[in-house]
């Protein structure tokens, strides 16, 4: 049953840290490139 346990807080650590990591990745700007790489896209697509 110890061995069970051990396992269930591991499982649910690995589950918060990953959920943290997602979440920041969410929250993260776009990074001025690729908003001026879509604008040159959306201008080509705009042009046709």
């Amino acid at each position: 049953m110890k061995q069970s346990n051990q396992t269930s807080k591991l499982q649910a650590q690995i589950d918060e840290n990953l959920k943290r990591v997602y979440q920041e990745a969410l929250e993260e700007s776009i990074p001025d490139r690729f908003k001026d790489l879509l604008d040159q896209l959306r201008q080509k697509e705009a042009k046709k």
